[in-house]
């Protein structure tokens, strides 16, 4: 099925198999479905297989060192408030190098919208234990099995008031399409961790393991109870799969607060050249 957000110059180069051709083709029809044109969106990545991401995507992009993404989306947002800023990476890019990163932009609150392919392991540099593999698990460096403990998105993101938390499986595709549409359309900064194996490094979290290991959150669930997303975000076996916590409440968006709700994006703005030279005599 063709796309608006297809690319057909490039080759894509993942494992057969690998879950991120679905999250690609997942991130490729909610922008379309959301009526999002080419010109207004932006994809911010890092390193990583799951970074590769964006080169795959027929709009704006951005690459970036590793772990480096939110900040650059954090500063495209500030720059351009209209345009739609995703920051997307693996559970090692996002959890691992960008943890720091990962803290600061949800105290800020940036309106983007953070997707993190979690396949639990690292992909690019040939399976070493990431943040969120779990104790126990063995690789080629870790040949004891992982001793520390796995790192928890979701409880970290709460912890720190995140407007929008959610986990998905894309091997229901057709669910995280919906959750997925649903952080596009809020206010605020909004994560999306994404379960997907790693067909070639991790033969334990696989598409039978994530689907065996988590159920989705029914419509009794109230997202908007916060002390109860808390304790949801805890649960890893099974683990829960939806929106875990969504803030119905009004927010000001750190852009917004920033500049403006009416700030024009920068490159409409000119600026006085002489006052940038009298600036600098001025040292």
């Amino acid at each position: 099925m063709s796309h608006l957000f297809d690319r057909k110059d490039v080759d894509v180069a993942w494992c057969p198999g690998c879950g991120n051709f679905g999250i690609l083709k997942l991130v490729k029809e909610v922008l379309e479905e959301l009526g999002l044109e080419k010109k207004d969106c932006v994809i911010v990545s890092g390193i990583g297989q799951a970074a590769k991401t964006p080169y795959y995507v027929d709009t704006n992009m951005f690459g970036v060192l590793h772990g480096r993404a939110l900040p650059v989306a954090t500063g495209i947002k500030l720059s351009n408030e209209n345009l739609h800023v995703v920051a997307e990476g693996g559970d090692g890019d996002m959890y691992g190098e960008g943890g720091n990163h990962f803290i600061h932009t949800i105290r800020r609150d940036v309106n983007i919208v953070n997707i993190v392919h979690n396949n639990m392991v690292y992909g690019l540099t040939k399976g070493q234990a990431s943040p969120t593999s779990q104790r126990g698990f063995i690789t080629g460096v870790q040949v004891g099995g992982v001793i520390n403990e796995p790192f928890n998105p979701l409880a970290v993101a709460l912890s720190l008031k995140a407007g929008f938390v959610s986990r998905v499986n894309i091997g229901n595709i057709k669910h995280a399409k919906e959750v997925l549409k649903e952080a596009f359309l809020h206010k605020g900064y909004a994560l999306v961790d994404i379960l997907q194996p790693c067909v070639t490094f991790n033969k334990v979290n696989t598409y039978d393991w994530f689907s065996e290991n988590s159920y989705v959150l029914d419509d009794t669930y109230d997202a908007s109870d916060f002390e109860r997303a808390v304790k949801k975000s805890y649960e890893t076996i099974p683990m829960p799969i939806g929106v875990l916590y969504k803030n119905k409440n009004s927010t000001v968006p750190f852009e917004e607060a920033i500049r403006g709700k009416d700030a024009k994006p920068l490159h409409t703005l000119t600026h006085d050249a002489s006052k940038i030279g009298r600036l600098f005599e001025s040292y």
